[in-house]
């Protein structure tokens, strides 16, 4: 299909109708999230005492509590604009936002109840069932408002904005093919070509480019757009200020388009201090709220498992020692936070402890480990000892996973972006080797696979990623695959 089959405007009814989606849409979806946190809160109310006085309750404490919660959570949601049209063309995100949200209602609706001495007029039982499946319940209500408006964004029914594009024919073309713009509710409805070319002389520019930009405004005011992107690189200074200068003059929100750097980016936002304004390409990796969180989870857990592993752990370090010959625990030195260097301690699994400049990584059936190496290997119990990396504060219980300095060296160059990873500190375990991204990287390839997995896990942190992370290594065998 051509790059230009979407640019054909929708009729006056469709685009009435169009206009109509789009405006309500917000109270829509606000609506279906109050609609279905009271109907859980009524049902698992109804259900919960059915089952266990052997009569519904008859009272309305169960829709109190359904309003208060629906109150906490749609009041952050609609000022953080949750419920634009634009945020439900993906379902995804919708997950890991609504969960946090959810967690903090029901620690209100606690610290409420407690404020109030209300404990002993609700039921507990009740509000334990609320919680756990309403969440569910509110995510299908969600997924289905999703599904809507695809299905009406395909069909021209449902867009989030109708959009003008100004810019080079090659810039337009490239701008649509890479983004596909109707994919995410944007309709296209008209685009006017820059035909400045290298040959127009300077002087005769800026004249030029003013008989286009009339041009392109006597095609796009009739159609009336929403928004119109100006597809021009962002060095190119006169011309973005002439196309502003121009556009101004329509009722439309204007846009600079897309620069190739922002490709790199998920969270690039508008940044303002004072009178200074900045493109932030990227946040800190965790706000200092969320690094004590991580700090305090690793500590309290590595604690726990390590008095709770300690017999194990003194009986694996006997085995290594009766196995074979030399010290039962193996330190090497890593990169940790901000490329800081620290010694990791390990299970000794191989017969030598090279730690230098030079280190031959480990490969399937390798001659140089020994008997119970290669079985603590596979069940990565050689790493338990770093529990005492993440008391220490070296390491963290998930993070990605620190390689030997020789061999960082060598990625660092090999692969963009691979020093990211230090922006957190290394991990036990990490959302690659849940991945089945673990074990030998004898090619680049597997090298750059498991990196993108450490960046996504930087990106979109939160404690419970690192609570899901740990309990896949434990439970999944997916975790342990390509172990050598």
């Amino acid at each position: 299909m051509s790059v230009f089959g979407h640019l054909v405007d929708l009729a006056p009814s469709s685009r009435r109708w169009a206009a109509l989606v789009r405006n309500g849409f917000g109270t829509l979806a606000f609506t279906t999230d109050v609609v279905a946190i009271l109907a859980m809160a009524a049902i698992t109310g109804g259900i919960y005492h059915a089952f266990v006085y052997g009569a519904p309750d008859s009272s309305v404490s169960f829709f109190e509590v359904g309003a208060v919660a629906a109150g906490i959570f749609v009041i952050p949601n609609i000022f953080r604009r949750e419920y634009d049209l634009a945020n439900y063309y993906s379902f995804r995100s919708h997950v890991r936002r609504s969960l946090a949200l959810w967690h903090v209602t029901f620690l209100c609706l606690l610290a409420i109840a407690f404020v109030l001495k209300m404990t002993d007029v609700y039921s507990r039982g009740a509000t334990i069932l609320f919680y756990v499946t309403g969440f569910p319940v509110l995510l299908l209500a969600r997924f289905a408002l999703v599904r809507a408006v695809v299905t009406g964004s395909k069909r021209g029914l449902v867009t989030a904005q109708r959009v003008f594009l100004l810019g080079a024919s090659s810039d337009i073309i490239q701008f649509l093919r890479q983004h596909q713009p109707w994919n995410l509710g944007l309709h296209i409805v008209g685009t006017a070509p820059l035909t400045i070319g290298p040959d127009v002389r300077a002087e005769h520019r800026s004249t030029h480019l003013q008989q286009d930009l009339a041009q392109a405004l006597d095609v796009a005011r009739p159609l009336a757009p929403d928004a119109v992107f100006i597809i021009v690189p962002w060095s190119d200074n006169e011309t973005i200020d002439l196309c502003v200068e121009e556009f101004m003059t329509i009722p439309a929100e204007i846009h600079l388009g897309p620069e190739r750097i922002l490709d790199r980016f998920e969270n690039v936002r508008i940044s303002k201090l004072g009178r200074i304004t900045s493109l932030q390409l990227t946040r800190q990796p965790l706000s200092p709220f969320e690094a004590l969180q991580k700090r305090a989870f690793d500590f309290v857990v590595a604690t726990g498992l390590l008095v709770a592993l300690m017999p194990v752990l003194i009986c694996v370090a006997l085995l290594i020692r009766l196995d074979s010959r030399g010290p039962a625990l193996f330190l090497q030195r890593r990169y940790g936070f901000n490329q800081h260097p620290f010694r990791i301690i390990k299970f000794r699994t191989m017969h030598v402890a090279d730690d230098g400049d030079v280190i031959v990584q480990a490969t399937r059936d390798d001659h140089r480990v020994t008997r119970i190496g290669r079985w603590l290997r596979a069940w990565s119990i050689d790493e338990l000892p770093q529990l005492v990396n993440v008391i220490r504060g070296d390491m963290s219980l998930v993070g990605p996973r620190p390689h030997a300095l020789s061999h960082n060296r060598e990625y660092e160059q090999k692969i963009s972006r691979y020093a990211r990873r230090h922006n957190v500190k290394p991990g036990i375990t990490g959302w690659a080797q849940v991945n089945g991204l673990r074990g030998e990287t004898d090619t680049d390839e597997k090298m750059r696979r498991r990196v993108e997995h450490d960046l996504y896990y930087i990106d979109n942190w939160s404690l419970w990623l690192d609570v899901r992370i740990l309990f896949l290594t434990a439970f999944s065998r997916h975790s342990h695959r390509n172990a050598l």
